[in-house]
């Protein structure tokens, strides 16, 4: 499919008159559904009275809102009228909020709940609430009307007045290592790489998926582009707690989630299987070692014909793709490295995870795994329209029509990203494989190097930790120390069941992860990651954390990935305890 703005994906989305295109809830477990008719008109009124306030092309307008049918609306509405976009995490603190606000200078803010109105009042001129807000415009007041199928022609040419090199949003980074930059994309970036996947997984309106992803990340909003543009339904899920009622209820044959949401199912599997005990953990066991045998043809989206297997399917991998709502064809991973123990798990358990890759300043994708064609360890071959290529140090660099401009009034910042010759510094370690699958070993800037001089990717090993039910995260350290040592953040819920079935007395969390019966099960967890490790990679030490780690407490990102730099400066001391000696060990 061929897109040449954002506006084309909106065109494809209502072209379905009365067919649903969206699925919402008006309260928990009552699906309704959103018609692409109505969609439009919604459009259409929220992009007219855009303009009723004054804005023009190339004008900001701010987005904070969970994931619901109201952020596509401000979304299409905006970029219909040429417009710029700034989605922002309703997560984040006032002052951050307020700085991005400053930042970007929008005039208009869109927000969900009251909540995020208190964050965001004062900081702009006119506030609209989804939910109804003391003080705020109502949502529903802007959008209500009549929804026929008849199509307005002044707003037709409108939106197609909006060129490829228009700037379509900002979306501000993470800022995982520093201070949130506003990574400017055009309708050009983002049409240019929709029409790339579009084409490589041909998804069709028979297809329906659960789209709680946050939408103010690069990955989720591309992927519902995706699915607007190729007639997936697509059903909003708000809040965490509802993603597996709504998988129920709905049945995707889509899925998309972070590894973080994979790690929990196949902590949850296990542990079901170890609590069952018996003959239960014994057929677990023996299902998911057939498995092994046959990775690589579910891996590319082959089922296997084996009586083994068959047996296996039934009776435990059928129930691992239930937890998905039983239906999903497609389980995609993004937004972090999916780590080549848990993908293999999967495989073995008759799910193939296609793993991707790729940056908000990529639009976002750079390579894929597909369905027929999915190297396990990798993130897939990189996109034909792209040109990659490893420099000297390792960093993969990246040159093509989906690499953004530049960051919102940072053009040092900007220089700094850029080759002479136009090519994007990822700022991740990788190699290209002669069937061009690309790998992922770490970022650059995180390789830990040793006082021995030897160079260590933490992201692989955390993932072999966390392949435990026992933890959470974990953070390694060892940038010019001697050895490697972690940081552990407890899966508390897995300890505390554990610490009962040990009559160890649970008063609070600091106690608990002081107990030597708990240390000794953390280091067999260290002794099972450390083996098939080279030795400078060996964990010699680690620290148990009391605290949970969330993107609310500053530990994570709004997508979960790890803030290593934050993990530094807060368990300083601890650190600092594990290299205590160091010079005699």
């Amino acid at each position: 499919m061929q897109l040449s703005t954002l506006n084309d994906v909106f065109t494809q989305a209502v072209s379905r008159g009365q067919e649903q295109v969206i699925l919402t809830q008006n309260q928990p477990g009552a699906w309704l559904p959103i018609s692409a008719d109505a969609l439009y008109w919604r459009v259409r009124r929220l992009a007219a009275w855009l303009r009723s306030q004054g804005v023009q092309k190339g004008d900001r307008v701010a987005l904070l809102a969970e994931n619901r049918w109201e952020w596509a609306v401000v979304d299409f509405a905006c970029l219909a009228i040429g417009a710029v976009d700034v989605p922002m995490f309703p997560t984040l603190s006032a002052e951050q909020t307020a700085n991005q606000l400053r930042d970007c200078g929008a005039r208009i803010a869109f927000v969900s709940t009251a909540e995020v109105h208190k964050k965001v009042s004062g900081s702009v001129e006119v506030l609209v609430a989804m939910d109804k807000v003391e003080g705020a415009i109502e949502f529903a007041d802007i959008v209500h009307g009549d929804e026929t199928s008849a199509r307005d022609e002044s707003f037709e040419r409108e939106r197609e007045a909006v060129q490829p090199e228009n700037l379509a949003t900002l979306i501000y980074t993470s800022g995982t290592t520093g201070d949130a930059k506003g990574v400017m994309l055009t309708h050009g970036n983002i049409a240019s790489n929709l029409s790339m996947t579009t084409d490589l997984f041909r998804f069709t309106p028979a297809d329906s998926t659960v789209s709680f992803l946050p939408l103010s990340h690069v990955t989720a909003r591309h992927i519902d582009y995706l699915f607007y543009a190729s007639g997936v339904t697509l059903a909003y899920v708000s809040r965490a707690e509802r993603v597996l009622p709504a998988m129920t209820a709905v049945k995707p044959t889509i899925f998309v989630a972070v590894p973080r949401v994979y790690e929990r199912v196949r902590q949850s599997a296990e542990g079901k299987a170890v609590k069952a005990g018996g003959l239960k953990a014994k057929i677990f066991a023996w299902a998911v070692n057939t498995g092994s045998g046959h990775r690589e043809l579910v891996a590319n989206g082959i089922t296997p014909s084996s009586l083994a297997w068959k047996l296996a399917n039934k009776l435990v991998y059928s129930k691992i793709r239930d937890a998905f709502g039983g239906r999903v064809k497609t389980f995609v991973a993004g937004g972090a490295p999916l780590g080549i123990d848990l993908a293999r798990w999967f495989a073995d358990g008759g799910i193939p995870v296609l793993e991707g890759y790729g940056l908000t300043e990529t639009s976002p994708v750079i390579a894929v795994n597909l369905p027929t064609k999915n190297k396990l360890g990798t993130v897939g071959q990189t996109l034909t329209n792209l040109e990659c290529r490893i420099a000297e140090d390792g960093e993969l660099l990246v040159r093509g029509p989906s690499v953004f401009p530049g960051y919102w009034q940072k053009p040092e910042a900007t220089a700094a990203v850029f080759t002479q010759d136009g090519f994007f510094c990822t700022g991740d370690v990788g190699n290209i494989d002669p069937e061009g699958y690309l790998s992922i070993t770490d970022r650059k800037r995180e390789l830990l190097k040793t006082t021995g001089g030897k160079f260590v990717a933490p992201q692989p090993i955390e993932n072999k930790l966390k392949v435990s039910s026992l933890v959470a995260f974990a953070a390694l350290q060892g940038d010019r120390r001697k050895y490697i040592s972690a940081i552990i953040a407890p899966n508390f819920v897995a300890l505390e069941e554990w610490a009962q079935k040990q009559a160890i007395a649970i008063t609070d969390h600091t106690s608990l992860i002081r107990d030597n019966r708990v240390l000794a099960l953390y280091q067999q967890e260290i002794d099972r990651t450390n083996a098939g490790l080279s030795p400078w990679e060996k964990i010699k030490r680690f620290r148990l954390v009391p605290e949970e780690w969330t993107p609310e407490n500053g530990h994570l990102t709004p997508s979960l990935k790890l803030k290593r730099r934050v993990v530094l400066e807060r368990y300083g001391s601890l650190i600092e305890e594990m290299y205590s000696g160091a010079e005699t060990d």
